[in-house]
């Protein structure tokens, strides 16, 4: 066999840890080279827009890590404050995925509880938050529990209508299987609707995770008593002109609510990802 009539070598597959490591190098690249582009975009607009004596406006990058996280009693206080921020968006979000997932239930099981109770539910949510945080403070006060409060009413809806939609997405053929076999209807409820429902009520919990710690925030600016929150320290470092720290913070409580909402997409990857075919597509 002469050369030109050899056969081309067979490229081998590369081994599945190679395979993963490129994987989570497309993942992340993307993201990474966006923030280099916005860090970019920050000097420059730093830099190039504000004097000097005008820069504590948009300090650039390494002032906000050098005030914010570098000094540590700063960092002290905005992680101190983060924790207390932390408890109300969570015990918030529990109490708002109770109520949503029991309502949807209750919705789905009686058309006349959705014709009841669903146009109230658009109505709380088309409520301007800003104008009812007042209004709560006057009723319950200012501590731990008006905060909670205001994080179920912008977490709510979500729950209610993704966990609504996932309970009426069955599949028909499923139904008519439980009719023949003449399932009582929580018996399909628990069966076949409500793990079928399992992706929807995640992507609820999802996006209710990040309205409520919006919803502690904002608690925070408002409600001035009990321990203070990241609202507060960010309201107190803008009455001040304390531009590090401030962006600090904002920075701290937007890392907060992503993780939160990662960890919602992990919790559904895990228990959906094995049976359900969308998530086998991740």
């Amino acid at each position: 066999m002469t050369a030109d009539n050899a056969p081309l070598p067979v490229a081998r597959p590369l081994p599945r840890v190679f395979s993963r490591l490129a994987g989570a190098a497309r993942t992340a690249l993307p993201p990474f080279a966006v923030l280099c582009v916005v860090v970019g975009a920050w000097y420059l607009v730093s830099y190039a827009l504000f004097a000097p004596r005008r820069r504590f406006l948009l300090p650039p990058p390494h002032q906000v890590v050098l005030d914010g996280f570098l000094d540590w009693a700063t960092f002290h206080e905005i992680l101190s404050a983060l924790e207390a921020t932390a408890k109300v968006a969570v015990v918030g979000l529990v109490i708002a995925s109770a109520l949503g997932m029991t309502f949807a239930v209750l919705m789905n099981q009686a058309r006349w509880v959705e014709r009841s109770f669903y146009p109230w539910a658009v109505l709380l949510q088309t409520i301007p938050i800003l104008a009812v945080v007042p209004l709560i403070g006057f009723w319950f006060g200012y501590g731990f529990w008006p905060r909670t409060i205001v994080c179920v009413l912008i977490a709510l809806f979500p729950i209610i209508t993704n966990t609504l939609f996932g309970l009426r997405s069955a599949d028909t053929g499923q139904h008519d299987l439980f009719t023949l076999r003449q399932a009582s209807r929580w018996r399909r409820l628990i069966w076949l609707e409500f793990p079928g429902a399992l992706p929807a009520v995640f992507t609820g919990l999802r996006i209710s995770a990040g309205l409520s710690v919006i919803g502690a925030i904002v608690g925070d600016f408002f409600f001035r008593q009990g321990e203070p929150g990241i609202g507060r320290l960010i309201d107190g470092y803008t009455r001040s002109l304390e531009s590090g720290p401030l962006f600090a913070a904002i920075i701290v409580s937007a890392l907060f609510g992503f993780v939160v909402f990662c960890l919602f997409g992990l919790a559904a990857h895990l228990v959906v990802g094995p049976w359900y075919e969308s998530g086998q597509r991740r």
